[in-house]
């Protein structure tokens, strides 16, 4: 009699403690079958549900033991490997391992078929033709024609080979039961990126600086060590080449190799090049694929097919079985965390990743985040490289501070300034191309001075306020409110300004101030349709267009050798946003931008519109000075206790009862009070809760509490309590909690 087994199974249930497994009895019929990592149906609570298998043994644990119902896949959707990292995000992020496992396996999750295709040969021997010819010339003139164009075109299909012999399908299938056709099923993988021609793939020689670059990367991975490198390069400076130079000795080892971007628009230039390199051995992985594409990436990626995997935020969980080198391009984008449950950031799932596989990490960015550069300075735990100069003896591009105020006092209240008005018309005068930048992350609620520049801001957090329409301002960390002034409480003015420009306007004032100029615009709204990022781009890139009007996603990555000016609408947008950050966003965004232009033969200019031209992030953008940007912002984050000197968590409330999504943030503020108790010298700052900025969404407020601490020990360790006591449960009816461990914005 076969020894009974029982398995161990986590339940695709909400409201269940989120890493309890349940037993049940593994029947006979799937005793031979039922592996780890399969999803199985179940009974459950009267129901028929879904589970994953994570534990098989022959122990009975509990006595009441119901039977699994059968197998919900044929394979194994997760490997052990695959399961400890859904275990790390759970643990990390607080959110339960199953939504943690489904984010990891999500394409397979929502698996489309992939097709598979029958081709056909001749399964004849050499000796028996001569035989099987004349019979078949004599009987059926109709057989010998498809076994003969079987014979010159191997590999066709049923429907090709009968087209091409002139005869029906019927024919071909009489042909492979006599066996005189040999059938090879294979199947068809959907490829949103058809491969590049080969003369795309230009070899270029490397700078000294990228051969160091290239060999100081690869020196772990030879001494089989892991390692974490920040790769500090200029915009220019040939960082690709090198993660390219880099993933072909990781091949040769016979490992493979991840590449996350961090916006979809890079990513058809980046598979070009990819491809171009590594042909078929790339997969790619992002959002605006089909489920099927994704899934038929995905299984190549498994299968080791692909061992080079090139994608945005997800691909960092992509099945590669030893990750040799992980990459991570414009690493301090804050689109590498993700927004919903599990609130995972890449560059810590990579850096998970890279530890377990003794694998090399490495973080590019011309603009590093200040957590990475901070761990990559003397005594750190990262390898600083850095790349700080152009590529073929290119210069950066001159930056010019447009001070907004005075073109007000001038008489000049529209949207460009006139220095970036002439700047263009001599730009489309010389056929040359312009990029216009509108910096508009943050909200349109921005209260600004326009006679002397002040920014209303919390007496308390030093962080701008944000008008509201009861005509309040309020401070979206500790709750303090004021009535919003009708003078500047500077100057004494009545230009109180409130600001927030969209990239229609922009680009229908542009037009009609230069009606000659040939205008795109690229946006979320010009970019719905898929595809539509690389049509804009290449129409662009091909002289179709005289000026590119865009947001975010022009402001990194893009190589477009024609463009020789870049003009910034307003970088007081996300400057003043009510985020401990926006310095830091506004610095990083600025030089990002400016580093799309003068990469041709001709030098690139910049101009950067202002009402706050003194500050520091604006100052050290003109100057390319990451260096003294660092420095200065460091300075003020260690004054005020804020990451990377503390560890954040923010709890976000939501619900479309306003007073019981207030109730129920202020249950759970004096919860975390009742369990922040840290040893002497330690300790926890707790601030809300108050509404968030995005106070209303969809229907739903808002209301929410952050906690930091320079012990982050004793942060996790409240929170952890915390988490055992709720079980991340809804706080109330129709209320909806989520818990953001590293938050990159607080909106």
């Amino acid at each position: 009699m076969a020894e009974k087994l029982f398995a161990d199974v986590l339940v695709e249930v909400s409201g269940v403690k989120p890493d309890r497994t349940f037993q049940y009895r593994v029947p006979e019929k799937l005793a031979l079958s039922l592996r780890f990592g399969h999803r199985v149906h179940i009974p459950f609570g009267g129901r028929r549900v879904t589970g994953f298998v994570v534990g098989i043994s022959g122990e009975k644990s509990v006595e009441q033991v119901k039977d699994i119902i059968g197998l919900a896949d044929e394979k194994p959707l997760f490997r052990e490997d695959q399961f400890a990292l859904a275990r790390w995000m759970a643990g990390y992020y607080f959110c339960s391992t199953v939504r943690a496992l489904q984010a990891i396996i999500a394409p397979v999750l929502k698996k489309t078929a992939s097709r598979r295709v029958a081709r056909y040969f001749c399964a004849a021997g050499a000796g028996e033709l001569p035989a099987i010819r004349e019979e078949l010339a004599r009987r059926a003139p109709k057989s010998l024609a498809v076994l003969e164009a079987a014979l010159v075109n191997a590999g066709l299909t049923r429907g090709e080979l009968a087209a091409a012999a002139g005869a029906s399908p019927s024919v071909v299938d009489k042909l492979a039961a006599r066996g005189l056709l040999r059938v090879e099923s294979k199947t068809f993988y959907r490829d949103p990126y058809p491969q590049p021609a080969a003369a795309d793939a230009v070899q270029v020689r490397l700078t000294a600086e990228q051969k160091r670059a290239v060999q100081d990367i690869l020196a772990p991975l030879k001494d089989g060590e892991h390692r974490v490198v920040m790769l500090h390069g200029v915009t220019g400076s040939g960082k690709t080449e090198v993660y390219l130079r880099c993933i072909e000795h990781v091949l040769r080892a016979g490992r493979q190799a991840v590449t996350l971007v961090p916006e979809i628009s890079l990513t058809p230039q980046m598979v070009r090049l990819y491809k171009a390199r590594f042909g078929s051995d790339v997969a790619v992985l992002h959002s605006r694929m089909s489920d099927g594409e994704r899934y038929d990436e995905w299984m190549r990626i498994e299968s080791g097919a692909a061992p080079v995997v090139l994608g945005t935020r997800s691909a960092v969980l992509a099945p590669v079985s030893d990750p040799g080198l992980i990459i991570l391009d414009e690493e301090h984008e804050w689109s590498y965390k993700q927004e919903e449950t599990p609130r995972y950031h890449a560059r810590a799932v990579a850096l998970y990743r890279a530890q377990k596989s003794r694998g090399v990490l490495v973080l590019g960015s011309a603009t590093p985040s200040l957590e990475s550069y901070c761990r990559a300075l003397p005594g750190g735990v990262y390898k600083l490289v850095s790349l700080a100069k152009r590529v073929d003896g290119r210069i950066m591009p001159a930056v010019q501070i447009i001070d907004m105020r005075e073109e007000m006092r001038d008489g000049n209240g529209g949207i460009f300034s006139l220095p970036l008005l002439q700047k263009l018309e001599e730009k489309l005068h010389n056929k040359e191309q312009a990029i216009i930048f509108l910096n508009r992350r943050g909200l349109k609620t921005l209260v600004v001075c326009r006679e002397c520049g002040l920014v209303l801001k919390c007496p308390r957090c030093e962080i701008s306020l944000t008008y509201h329409a009861d005509g309040r301002l309020r401070c979206h960390y500790c709750n303090y409110t004021v009535k919003a002034p009708e003078l500047c409480p500077d100057c004494g003015s009545r230009q109180i300004g409130y600001f927030g420009t969209g990239t229609q306007r922009v680009e229908k004032e542009l037009q009609a101030l230069i009606p000659a100029a040939r205008i795109l615009r690229l946006d979320a709204d010009t970019t719905s349709r898929k595809g539509s990022h690389q049509q804009i781009l290449d129409a662009f890139k091909n002289g179709e267009a005289d000026i590119l009007v865009g947001t975010q996603m022009i402001a990194k990555g893009l190589d477009m050798p024609g463009v020789t000016l870049v003009g910034v609408i307003n970088a007081d947008v996300t400057l003043h946003m009510p985020d401990f950050r926006a310095g830091e966003r506004t610095f990083q965004l600025l030089t990002q931008v400016a580093g799309r232009t003068g990469r041709g033969d001709k030098p690139g200019e910049v101009l950067i519109q202002t009402y706050t031209p003194e500050h520091y992030s604006v100052q050290a953008a003109t100057r390319h000075d990451y260096k003294a940007f660092f420095k200065q912002e460091m300075a003020l984050r260690k004054d005020m206790g804020y990451p990377p000197f503390a560890k954040m968590v923010r709890l976000l409330v939501q619900g479309r009862d306003e007073s019981a999504v207030r109730q129920a943030a202020e249950h759970l503020r004096a919860q975390l009070d009742g369990f922040a108790c840290l040893p002497e010298g330690a300790k926890i700052f707790i601030v809300g809760p108050a509404p968030a900025p995005l106070a209303r969404l969809k229907e739903n407020y808002r209301w929410h509490i952050i906690a930091w601490s320079a012990d982050y020990r004793g942060l996790r360790r409240v929170m952890k309590e915390f988490w055992r006591a709720t079980g991340g449960e809804a706080p109330g009816k129709g209320l909806r909690l989520s818990i953001d461990v590293d938050p990159m914005n607080i909106m």
